[in-house]
């Protein structure tokens, strides 16, 4: 598949889930600000996206999980540099220059953007 292969299909699971119009889906788009994803619609996008893509995608594979909980990873409401190294680890397809200029731990949503999703597709159909 190509990349506009797969963006269309992305687009197509996220107009679903977050029931936005096509044209909100943009590849700089951030699912949770932009898109207004709530944590219960991430289950929702890695259900579709297997669906339409034909691929499993293990719990924490996409969107990690307990990060924030774990003291070395988060402390004073920051992400250390041992959070973000993790995150970079798991999350690969991601791009964490804005949370690394400030990497305060609300804003670890905002590595999940359209572009994101697209590149793990990438990854996983790779």
């Amino acid at each position: 598949m190509t990349q506009d292969e797969i963006f269309n299909k992305v687009q197509g699971v996220l107009v679903e889930a977050l029931a936005v119009d096509d044209d909100e889906v943009t590849p700089e788009a951030v699912l949770t600000r932009d898109l207004g994803a709530e944590s219960i619609d991430f289950l929702d996008i890695v259900f579709q996206l297997e669906q339409a893509f034909g691929f499993k995608i293990q719990p924490g594979e996409l969107f990690p999980e307990n990060v924030a909980q774990n003291p070395e990873y988060v402390q004073d409401g920051k992400v250390t540099p041992k959070g973000i190294a993790e995150l970079k680890s798991r999350l690969p397809h991601a791009n964490f220059a804005a949370l690394e200029a400030d990497p305060a731990v609300e804003r670890v949503a905002e590595i999940f953007t359209v572009e994101a999703i697209v590149k793990f597709c990438e990854r996983k159909l790779g």
